[in-house]
Order: structure tokens, then sequence, then C-alpha cells
């Protein structure tokens, strides 16, 4: 049996332990959880799926919950800065130590089951979690969600946040495929909260053959933007008075309307007041998504990486940045719709700094000249040797009008706020 005294050690071992570093399935997850949680204690669980979304959404419900007073469990990935952002209470990531005791409990009772380095991640929230008797506890689904780690827990709620094409390797190539794995968290006599404007129907059949309790965004409850607030409301219910959500873009007020029908549906159990609902969409924060960090060139940073994701940011930076110069850092994991997002960004970017990732899954420069090549692009820069070359570069390019948009992966991101800790990059 291993034993780790430092969580990197604990993470070194787990992504050299199993053969696949995604491994979709539900038996070996669950058969080493019941060892450790014989008697199936459960917190409240809403569990969260989506193409894009998910983030958001956990991070609100953890705000809403936290201002009410509850002891809240998050569990997301991926982190962008350290592993333990993945497992939370009341907001804070776990120290280190925590995480590792629960690596240890999942290690004494593993046996010969294998576990990839995400279910080793899961099974330690899950865990800790019902250890620390937390109020409730939210689920992101890692992908899919018919047979992701997190699909061993029955959800008191499953919320759906949006339906795109992602991971086609592991779910299928169109959005009725898609659909039919997400709506894997549904379970029968349980609200399943859609947040997508036009779900596929395979999300709707699912629903209904499993009898889930289906509330539609703009069917069964929607949201009315006024000056500066906006309106909430279902059968019965209204909410007015809201603030924007802290998270930007038009798509946030979708994730947080559905947030707030999966709250009003566990109110029986849980209740959660109207201040609470809109402190916590005020006050909820989340690295990466439509970051702004505000400086003579101001630097916006966002972790899009499919042609859904990208749309909206378009959407947004015509919206909030008109008439900018935008110069694009970019780098995007190489099973990616790469040529459908470069389509759709261009009309909005004016040049291009390719910034290469030392991940094995991300393109390399050679795919990415090959690539762009075909594409319409006409300005982009090659031959850096990682971000913060790019990124110098793309500045020193840059007027004082001028907006530097960091964007296309996770680990992009987490190198570029990396540096920015660091000091490095303002200058």
């Amino acid at each position: 049996m291993m034993h780790f005294d430092s969580l990197k050690g604990w993470l070194d071992w787990q992504e050299s332990l199993h053969p696949l570093a995604i491994d979709l399935g539900l038996e070996r997850a669950a058969i080493v959880y019941n060892t450790l949680n014989p008697d199936g204690i459960k917190p409240l669980t809403i569990t969260v799926a989506g193409t894009n979304g998910k983030g958001s959404c956990i991070a609100y419900l953890e705000a809403i919950y936290k201002a009410q007073g509850y002891r809240v469990g998050a569990y997301s990935s991926p982190h962008i800065l350290k592993y333990n952002e993945r497992i939370k209470i009341d907001g804070n990531p776990l120290p280190d130590e925590i995480i590792c005791e629960a690596f240890a409990r999942i290690e004494s009772v593993r046996g010969n089951t294998s576990l990839s380095y995400f279910e080793f991640g899961t099974l330690a929230a899950l865990d800790i979690f019902w250890r620390s008797a937390v109020d409730i506890q939210l689920l992101e689904v890692g992908l899919g969600g018919r047979l992701d780690a997190v699909n061993i827990i029955d959800p008191d709620v499953s919320l759906i946040s949006s339906i795109g094409i992602d991971h086609v390797n592991f779910l299928g190539s169109t959005r009725e495929a898609i659909g039919s794995e997400k709506a894997g968290i549904f379970r029968a006599a349980t609200p399943a909260i859609i947040g997508d404007p036009k779900p596929p129907q395979s999300l709707l059949q699912n629903a209904l053959s499993k009898e889930a309790m289906i509330y539609c965004i703009n069917k069964d409850f929607g949201y009315t933007k006024q000056n500066t607030t906006w309106e909430w409301s279902t059968d019965g219910k209204k909410i007015s008075q809201i603030p924007e959500p802290s998270l930007k873009g038009e798509h946030q007020y979708r994730n947080a309307s559905a947030v707030i029908m999966a709250v009003q549906t566990l109110s029986e159990k849980l209740p959660v007041n109207d201040s609470a609902i809109r402190n916590g969409l005020k006050n909820c924060h989340l690295l990466g998504r439509f970051q702004l960090i505000n400086d003579k060139i101001p630097i916006l940073l966002d972790v899009g990486h499919n042609t859904e994701a990208v749309k909206t940011l378009v959407d947004y930076l015509k919206l909030t940045f008109p008439g900018k110069r935008i110069h694009a850092v970019f780098s995007m994991m190489k099973d990616k719709d790469i040529a459908g997002v470069l389509e759709i960004m261009n009309p909005v970017i004016y040049d291009w700094f390719f910034a290469p990732l030392a991940n094995p899954r991300s393109a390399t420069e050679a795919l990415m000249r090959e690539i762009f090549s075909q594409s319409s692009v006409s300005k982009v820069s090659f031959g850096f040797n990682g971000f913060s070359d790019a990124y110098n570069a793309a500045k020193n390019q840059s007027l004082d009008n001028d907006l530097l948009l960091v964007f296309g992966s996770f680990f992009l991101v987490s190198d570029c706020l990396n540096e920015f800790e660091k000091g490095e990059l303002i200058k």
C-alpha cells in the first residue's frame, strides 16, 4: 500500500497509476466508495453537468448557500492554480493534509481496484464532505454525466447548464448524443433543471423516461432584465431587484436563473431567503471566466475552449470593448475544434500570438501552424518558448487603448495567473 507525505507525491503517483487519463465508468469508484462509506451517509447533493457553465453554476450555488450560513462542500475541476481548488468547504480550498488523509483512506481500502487521477479526487471530495457533515455538497461532473465518477452519488437535484459540442471522442459528435450522456445525472422523482434554452430532444426524452421532475428555462422559469437589476420568476414566485451576476456575459443570467431554480426546489429541506440569493450572485468569484485585470493595457482571461464558449466570448468582447484592437495570446488542447474556434474569434481579433504549453495534450506549434495556414487569419506570430514570451510579444505590439486577451485553455490561463502571482508580468 502506497503512502506519501506530500500532496504532490500523491498526485504524481496517481497520474502514473491508471493506464488511461480518462476512463469513464462507475464501477471502480462505486466499489471503493461503498467500502469507505458502508452506511451510505450522504449530504444533500446538487450535481451539475453541462458543456459550458458548470463551474459558474457551482460557484453561484456555493456563494448563495454560504450567504445563507450553511456549511457547503464544493467539488469542481479542473483547477487553475492549485489542486486544492477542486475541493472546498465554505469557499475555502482544503489544506494539503486533509486531502492527503483522504487519499490515504482511499488507498487503505482500494485493494486491487485501479483508479484514475480524477476518480481519486472525486472519492476524496465525497469522503471529506460526508465526514465534515456539510449541509449540502455541490458536485461538478468532469466529463459527460452518465459514466462520470460523480454519478455514483444520487443527487437531490440535477442541473444541466448547457449542451454544446466538446469531448467528441468520448461523448459523440452531435448535441443529441452529448445530451444523452449528460442526462445520465437525472433520477426518478428528482428535479432536473435545464438551463439550455434549446435543449436537445435526447435530454428531454431521457428526463421523461426516468420520470424526473423537469424544469426548463424560458418555460418553467425565466428572467427579465431591468436597468441595472433583473427579475427571476417561476409559477407562483418572483424575486426582483437581483444585482447583475458578478460573472460577466449574457449566458450568466441563464446560469444564475437555473441555479435559483435549483435552490427553490430544495427550499423545503434547505431554506434560502431572497437576500442570500442576491448577495451570493453579487459576491461570487471565479478565476479565468471573463476575468479582467485592469492595467495600462487591460488583460482579459477566459478559459473558453470550444465553439459554444467562444461565441459567448465574442458577444462579450463586442459589447464590452467595442472598437478596441484585441491581441490574442492563445493555445488549445489538440483534441479540440481549433479551426472552428479560430473562425468564430477571427473577426474580433487584431493579431494572434501562439503560446506553446508544456502539457502533452496541447497542440504543438507545427499543428497550430498548419491549422492557422488553412484559416482566414492573416496576422499570427509563432516561435515563442512559452506563455510569458508570447505574452510579452503581444504586449509590445499593444497601444494604451488596446486589450490583451488570454484564452483557449485552462492550462494557458493557469500559466498566466501563476506569472501574475509571481509578479513577473505587470512591471
